[in-house]
C-alpha cells in the first residue's frame, strides 16, 4: 500500500472527521473510502459495450407498455409508421 498526503480545506477535514466519529471509522478509512468511490464514478477506462455505458439507466423509467421487452420490434415499427403518417 502506497501513502499519500494531501492538503485539504479545512471544512473538509472536519467533515471527514465527522463522518468518522459517526461511523467509527478511521479518518484515513473514510477518505480511502471517498476515493474509490470517486475512482469508480469518474473512471477513465473506455466501457466498450453498450450496457456498461447504460447500466446506470436501465429500469429508472416505465414506459406503460407492459410487453415491451418482448415485443419491442413490433412496437418500435408501429411507432414510425405512425410519425411518418
Amino acid at each position: 500500500m502506497q501513502q499519500l498526503t494531501i492538503r485539504m480545506p479545512e471544512e473538509y477535514f472536519y467533515k471527514i472527521e465527522q463522518i468518522a466519529k459517526l461511523s467509527g471509522l478511521k479518518k484515513s478509512d473514510v477518505t480511502r473510502m471517498a476515493i474509490r468511490k470517486f475512482l469508480d464514478e469518474y473512471s477513465t477506462e473506455e466501457e466498450t459495450d453498450l450496457y456498461s455505458k447504460a447500466k446506470r439507466l436501465v429500469g429508472i423509467v416505465e414506459s406503460g407498455i407492459s410487453d415491451l421487452g418482448q415485443n419491442h420490434r413490433d412496437h418500435l415499427i408501429k411507432k414510425i409508421k405512425k410519425n411518418a403518417e
